[in-house]
Order: structure tokens, then sequence, then C-alpha cells
């Protein structure tokens, strides 16, 4: 395709100008053919600063030149982090056409401009590499796949591009997120922002999640801090892009990380593109969106304070929605079912997957006449959550009642000696000491940018009703009984950072303040007994072991989901698949559920309910009813 009046619209560019007719011209750069486009490249006579919008409908790439000593390495360094380094092509050394991607390319020209290191510093910008004709004999020239791939795409189904729009190049950062190291290279992930309006996030996701050569999914929807990003204003490579109002920055892994693994390596000399500047391929869009298609990602908020999303495959949530029907039955008929919202098992699971460190708290004494007080719906499901948790590589404590130390102590010791938990778990008491002592408690020196956890979940826990008492279902004040943990997930919602989730039976549990009106209402002396504490998510269930066995069931469908596996990890590094077996050997099971009943017995903590020391919970067999439960949700899982 020939190039529209270039003799009258080149020296405008030249020159900085942008009359009217020059957009036409910037325009007509939008449908070249990528051939055409390179052309122009090559013989200079393009004074844009990015390639971002050009031959529209054709790949992009990055490019790394290196020493062919180091091409096996980074190969490896491709493979091991392909999010950011998808491999189009890998030339020979000397080779400076790319047969695959391009009929009559030259990668000595054919940049609008690259960067020159020598020993790891950025020596130089170049607009052509033909000086350095025999040092490239001996270098090998990679093609790496290019986000400016997917922005038409974006375009043609309804999704604004801002930098497209504001023509500029797309903001680019260091992230604090390590990729997978080699011998030779080692860097930190570097990312682009685009910012998305916030009804087109799934959108977005959906359109380039299988344009995996074109760097795929985005792999962090939301607040930049999570990835170590302190001002989006100041991108270290590119423009910074304005966003409108209801946009949200969504972050994909960027090529530019193949120039920071070059930086670090320090080899005596390496070329790349200058960032944004691509090498323009003739490959069409249509092979960079082809995929397998079984699955579609979902996107889910899961914090307002900072903004986060996440995402997983349809197939995911749909199993997670059924393990939330199957134990929100109501098999005491105590009116639990008013209290379901859907999802709430699904969102709290997706927040508790990115979490490194999760606080437990259980522990209803119930049986105030009885020594000790406790019941045993609770425990076996903190430590059904807390096995899996332990088995996903997290950090997991319990916080339990001061006088209660002693008793949870030693259900996690036999519970590690029987095989029940691979590792124990910590169990730690809170003391309210101060209007501060919830702050020092769950932040580093009281500081709440540097929170110690970063999800709490409270699962069949005493919660604190209006009056500030904490009641049973028969409505018996049980505070002296209680330590004031409700304190920890107050001083939460003030802590950006911290999400919780509350998992309830009845109504009076902590966390449950978020469906008080409805226990109120439906619930048995609700108007009394309600929890009035808030959790950010809500998990009801006919018993409250069951929500911790749901939880810990959804953790590992999310876990082995590869869509919400790749979002975990930004990208970079391995599918966590050999990691399966370890999962599923944490899973709750009937045999697991026996022991610790029995363990339970032995320590005399009792049915809700009954009162009772036989194998029962909440005055319901273990056999035919929990293990049906159990059983269930297993084949669910697994299936």
């Amino acid at each position: 395709m020939a190039l529209r009046r270039p003799v009258h619209l080149l020296p405008a560019v030249e020159h900085g100008g942008w009359p009217d007719e020059n957009m036409v011209f910037i325009g007509g750069l939008k449908t070249l053919l990528p051939h055409a486009v390179r052309s122009l490249i090559r013989t200079n006579k393009l004074s844009i600063s990015n390639t971002s919008g050009m031959a529209e409908g054709f790949k992009q790439a990055n490019v790394v030149i290196l020493h062919k000593s180091l091409a096996d390495d980074f190969e490896k360094f491709c493979q091991a982090n392909d999010g950011p380094l998808p491999l189009l092509y890998r030339s020979k050394p000397g080779e400076w056409k790319c047969p695959s991607l391009s009929s009559d390319a030259d990668i000595r020209t054919d940049c609008l401009q690259y960067k020159k290191y020598e020993n790891g510093a950025c020596t130089g910008t170049l607009t052509s590499l033909k000086e350095f004709s025999e040092q490239l004999k001996d270098m090998v020239t990679f093609y790496l796949g290019c986000s400016f791939t997917f922005e038409k795409t974006l375009q043609e189904v309804g999704i604004p591009v801002r930098n497209v729009e504001q023509k500029c190049n797309v903001s680019m950062y260091k992230t604090a997120v390590p990729c997978w190291d080699t011998e030779h290279f080692h860097c930190d992930l570097v990312a682009t922002m685009r910012p998305i309006p916030k009804d087109k996030l799934e959108a977005v996701v959906r359109t380039t999640y299988l344009m995996k050569k074109a760097h795929g999914a985005p792999i962090h929807i939301g607040n930049p801090g999570f990835l170590g990003i302190q001002d989006l204003s100041n991108p270290d490579y590119g423009d910074a892009v304005q966003a409108q109002p209801g946009d949200v920055p969504v972050f994909w892994a960027c090529g530019v990380t193949g120039a920071e693994a070059v930086s670090n390596c320090k080899s005596p000399l390496a070329f790349t593109h200058a960032p944004g500047c691509m090498f323009i391929t003739d490959l069409k869009l249509e092979d960079a969106a082809a995929g397998d298609g079984k699955d579609v990602p979902e996107v889910y908020r899961i914090c307002q304070n900072p903004l986060h999303y996440s995402t997983t495959s349809a197939a995911a949530v749909r199993k997670i929605r059924c393990l939330e029907d199957m134990v929100g039955v109501d098999p005491g008929d105590r009116g639990v079912t008013h209290l379901l919202t859907q999802d709430e098992l699904l969102k709290a699971c997706l927040s508790i997957s990115h979490a490194q460190s999760v606080l437990i708290t259980t522990g209803f004494p119930t049986h105030f006449k009885y020594e000790p007080p406790e019941e045993n719906d609770g425990p076996p499901g903190a430590i059904a959550m807390a096995a899996m948790l332990n088995a996903l590589g997290k950090n997991v404590a319990i916080v339990t009642d001061q006088r209660a130390l002693n008793l949870n102590e030693k259900i996690i010791k036999e519970a590690v000696e029987q095989g029940i938990l691979e590792t124990p778990v910590p169990i730690i008491s809170y003391h309210s000491d101060s209007v501060d002592s919830a702050l020092l408690f769950l932040c580093e020196d009281g500081n709440p940018e540097k929170p110690r956890f970063n999800h709490l979940i409270a699962i069949e826990r005493t919660g604190m009703a209006a009056d500030g008492n904490y009641y049973n279902a028969r409505k018996i004040n049980i505070k002296h009984l209680v330590d004031p943990i409700d304190e920890l997930f107050l001083a939460a919602q003030n802590i950006p950072g911290i999400t919780s989730t509350g998992i309830g039976d009845g109504g009076n549990e902590l966390g449950m303040g978020k469906v008080k009106e409805a226990v109120k209402k439906y619930i048995k002396n609700g108007d009394v007994i309600a929890c009035n504490v808030d959790a950010d998510f809500t998990v009801v269930a006919g018993v409250s072991n069951w929500g911790g066995y749901a939880v810990a069931c959804a953790l590992y469908i999310l876990n082995t989901c590869e869509i919400h596996d790749r979002y975990l990890r930004k990208a970079v590094g391995f599918p966590r698949s050999s990691a399966k077996m370890k999962w599923s050997s944490a899973l709750p099971s009937v045999a697991k559920e026996e022991r610790l009943l029995n363990i339970l017995q032995r320590l005399e903590v009792r049915s809700g309910k009954t009162a009772s020391l036989e194998m029962e919970v909440d005055g319901l067999p273990f056999y035919d009813i929990h293990s049906a439960m159990l059983e269930k949700l297993l084949e669910e899982t697994l299936k």
C-alpha cells in the first residue's frame, strides 16, 4: 500500500508540527502493511516516538540481541518467564532476517530506535545498527511478543486504549516482582499499564488472555502498590497516560523485562529495541489469538481499599458456587438460608488466595457450665483451612482466648501426630491493653503500611452483639469467657491491605455483622444475639465446619486453575501444577475429620447443640451427615 501525500507531510512531522493533514498521515500509518512501515523506518522518514497503533492487525515484537554464548541461557530465561518474554523467533548468529516473521526485514535498521548496552550500562540510543555489522555476526536476535499487538482488537470490541487516544507511548513500570532466574539472567518484571473503564475489565481480560504471544491476560488489576509501583504519573519507560473517570489501572507483563535482564547480565555488548519502538512483523493478528478456548476468565473485585481485582476461570467459579450451595443447606432449621449471598465463598477465597499471611480465630464457649466450655464446631474447620493454607505456602496462625490456649495447643499437637496437619500451627492470644492494641497486634510497630497478616478468618467464633455482649444461640451472655478478638476485625476495616472473612451458621458469629439485618429478621433471638461486627466476606453454612471445609476445597480449585495460577504468579516462573499432589493431600477427608473428632472427644470438647461427647457436631451425627457432606465436597472439588 502506498503512503499518501508524503511530500507535504513528512517535513512538518520532522519539525514537530501537527497540522490536520499530518493527522491524516499518522492515521495512514495505521493502515499501511508492515513492509511499508518498515521501509519508512529503515529510510529514517518517520519522526514518531513509538509504534503503538502502526500497521494495525499485525503482530509487533520486542527485540533483544546478545552474544551467541548467552543465547541458550536467554532462551531458558524466556521459557521460564513466558508472560513478559513470549518467544516468537530466535535467529542464528549473524542472521539479520527473520523469515518466519517477515519477508524482507533487516533487524539492523527496522526498529525506530535501539538501545546499546555495554557491560550492563545503557550507553546510547541509535536509529541503526549497521555500524555494528561485524559484531552482529557473532550475535543472536530474539523477537518477543508485544502488547501493541492487541490494541486494535481491544478497540474493535469497544474497549478504549488511552495511550492510542492520547497519541503517546504506553506507560511502563519496573515492578518488585522477581522473574525466574537462570545462570546469567535475572531481573524484576517490567509491566505496562493501560487505564480501562471499570465496566470493561472482564472484556479486556477475555479479549487478551488467549493472545499468549502478545503477553496474554493482565497480571494485575487495581492498585499499583501490589506490584511495588509507587507513582503511576512517573513511569520508568514510555509516557504517563492519563486515566479517565471510572478507569481502573490494568497491568500486563512487558517485553522491556528483557532489557532489564540484559542490563543485569552485564555482557560486553548487547542491543535491544528502545521501549515502544517495536519491530513490526508480517504475522496477522488472528494468528496471535490462537488458543485452546477451553475456558474463559472471569473478574471479581476482592478489595476496595486498596483496589484489587482477581481472575479465575468460569469452570472454577461453577465448582465453587456448587460448594457454596452444598454447605448452604439448613439441617437445623434455623433459617440460615436467608443469610446466604451468592459468591461470598468465591470472593473470600480469591482474597485468601492472594494473601501471604492468614490469621484464623475460632472458639465458641457456649457450654459455660462445662470445662472446657468450647463446642466442637469451629476447630475442625479452622484446622482444615490451616492445612490447605500451609500446603499453599502461606504463613498461618490461630488466635484464641487466653484461657483456651492450652486446649488449642493440645488439639494442634495431636492433629500433627495423627497426620491431620503436616506441621504445627502457632497458637496465640490477643490482649487488649490500650486503644492501639489491635493495631500493634496486626501491624509491625503499629504501622498500617506493614501488616503482619493480609487476611483474617473467623470460623464459629463468638461475635460481639450491638450491646457489647456475646451471646450463644439461647440468648445467654457468655462475655466473661470471651477475649475481645473482635477488635482485630474492627481495626482491620481501617488498615489497607487486610481483608476478612466470617464463617458462621447462626448469625451470632464474628463477621456476621454483614448480614445482621437478615439475622434479626429470620434467626431465633436474632434481635439480641446478632453479631454487630462485619467481615468483608460472609460464608454461611448449615454447620460452620462445613464452611471451613468449603474454603479449603475452594482454595484447591483456585490454585489448580491455570488462569488464577498465572495471575497469582504474575506470569513469571512456571505453572505450579507440580504441587497439585501436595495440595490434594491437604484437603479435608472423612478419615481426618473422624480422627479429629476423636481428639476433641478425649479433650471433652462437646457438640454445640446437645453438649454430647458422642461422634456428632451441632447435634448431627458424624456418620451419614458430616461424612456425607465431606464426600460430596471432595467429589465436586476433584472431579
